[in-house]
């Protein structure tokens, strides 16, 4: 079999970079590596831009009908194909390829659809008489090129929460998957070249350079990126020397609160799945356990056992919940912080990378730690959960809200007046009760604090993508005076 070598995907072809040079493709289960990639330069970029702009001249003047009848028939060929998505992904990702299709893959179709109908219902504030002999009104027009970051841990669904609602808004793209796990941003640009025009949607390969020359360049009208609190604000900086609008979405530490009026058998088993799903790397995973001291020990021992029944394993073995962990950086991540731990902090099950080939990391559990060690603060984005325990409300709350993060946390109670408090003083843009993890596409998905600004899914998202025009028409009759305009005030 040959080994695949991946090119950039630029008004609607395939092309290499411009000074041919790549990078390694390795996967993550073995350690080998597979293939190689385009390891694009700023010239690409700008090539890529280059092809945008053009496009963007028709696509941003197409009509929602139009758009919704292109991403409807995207969905429907992806579906088509999603046992070669699911493939490609397994074997980049090191995911279990039994769930890939059931997972992922669906979720990427079921929130393609939906920004395929959403395009057509966007609201706006009526137009009316706002000055004597004025009609205004409000229209929402398309940013119209906007450059996109995407991140390793979901490459399909991640690629279509950032060019699926850009693409619906009426944008052209220019989208960046990671370095490691470019197939399937690859495959979906070529699928969706059978239904949009060249130049709608182009794909640049490349590591943090090209990602700096996606960001760094004068065409786009916005960036988005989803990636690390660093990556955020590098971004973030040169961004602004453009002055791009920006939608950041970034990392999390998602504190799960449980009370003693919890039904520890029913929450345990949950929050090792909201912890362990895709081995932690999951920026809204269930991270920091919160737990009424009350109930602690009965909740560790529950967990524990909960935990006990998570495998890790490669990609075509059977029963496994999570594979390898994506690169050999991330796994040193996690080792880093699990040397790291403090005296005080107490390993309960896992903390050693397991002994055989590919980057693969136990399910680990911490207790006995406290607010202020790095592993309590800091995004680990592995398999590393911590339990900490609290004796009032007020505690809990304090603890929750008390690292740089606001992504995402979950509320575990009986107690409907607590739960209520809970949802609306936890500093976090999704807060979920007596659950941890589910997303529809209706609702928006986005952090506050240093996990970013700005909302994936639902059409909050697709507002992201537009700008506000105000247009004002004069009816005719009398001139206008400064002194009418003034009595107007």
């Amino acid at each position: 079999m040959t080994a695949p070598r991946l090119e950039n995907f630029i008004n609607g072809v395939y092309v290499p970079a411009l000074d041919g040079r790549t990078s390694d493709l390795i996967d993550p289960a073995t350690e080998e590596v597979f293939g190689t990639a385009a390891l694009s330069s700023a010239a690409d970029v700008d090539a890529a831009y280059q092809a945008a702009a053009a496009a963007a001249v028709e696509w941003n003047r197409s009509t929602p009908a139009a758009r919704q009848l292109a991403l409807t028939k995207l969905a429907d060929a992806v579906e088509r194909r999603a046992a070669e998505f699911a493939d490609l992904e397994s074997r980049e990702t090191g995911k279990p390829r039994d769930t890939l299709e059931a997972w992922d893959i669906a979720t990427a179709v079921r929130d393609l659809r939906f920004f395929a109908g959403a395009c057509r219902v966007l609201e706006g504030r009526a137009g009316g008489e706002y000055l004597d002999g004025f009609t205004s009104y409000v229209r929402r027009e398309p940013i119209g090129v906007v450059g996109q970051i995407a991140p390793w841990n979901f490459p399909l669904p991640m690629a279509v929460w950032k060019a699926g609602p850009a693409l619906a808004a009426g944008n052209t793209v220019v989208l960046k998957p990671a370095e490691s796990t470019p197939s399937t941003a690859l495959l979906f640009a070529e699928i969706a070249a059978e239904f949009l025009p060249a130049g709608v949607l182009n794909v640049v390969l490349g590591d943090r350079a090209t990602g700096e020359a996606v960001v760094d360049h004068a065409t786009p009208g916005m960036v988005s990126l989803t990636g690390s609190v660093r990556a955020g604000r590098q971004v973030a900086e040169a961004a602004g020397r453009r002055l791009h609008r920006l939608h950041l979405e970034l990392g999390g530490k998602a504190p799960a609160i449980v009370f003693p009026d919890a039904d520890l058998a029913d929450t345990a088993a949950p929050l090792a799945v909201a912890a362990f799903y895709h081995g932690g790397q999951d920026c809204t995973g269930a991270t920091r356990m919160l737990v009424h001291e009350s109930v602690y020990d009965a909740f560790v021992e529950q967990f524990l056992q909960a935990v006990g029944h998570i495998k890790t394993g490669g990609p075509h073995e059977k029963g496994v919940f999570y594979g390898a962990l994506s690169t050999a950086d991330q796994l040193a991540t996690v080792e880093g912080f699990v040397a790291r731990l403090p005296g005080h902090a107490k390993i309960r099950t896992g903390g050693k990378r397991l002994p055989r080939p590919g980057y693969f990391f136990p399910p680990t559990v911490v207790t006995d730690v406290r607010q202020d060690d790095e592993i309590v603060q800091n995004e680990v984005f592995g398999p590393v959960v911590t339990i900490q325990s609290f004796a009032t409300d007020d505690e809990a709350l304090a603890l929750a809200n008390g690292t740089a993060y606001g992504l995402a946390a979950s509320v575990w109670t009986n107690d409907l007046n607590r739960a209520h408090r809970f949802t609306r003083e936890i500093s976090a843009g999704c807060v979920w009760v007596n659950t941890h993890l589910p997303l529809v596409s209706e609702m928006p998905q986005g952090g506050f604090n240093q996990s970013g600004y700005g909302k994936d899914m639902s059409v909050y998202s697709i507002e992201e993508y537009t700008r506000v025009k105000h247009v004002m028409t004069f009816h005719g009759g009398r001139t206008v005076t400064l002194d009418d305009l003034a009595n107007q005030g």
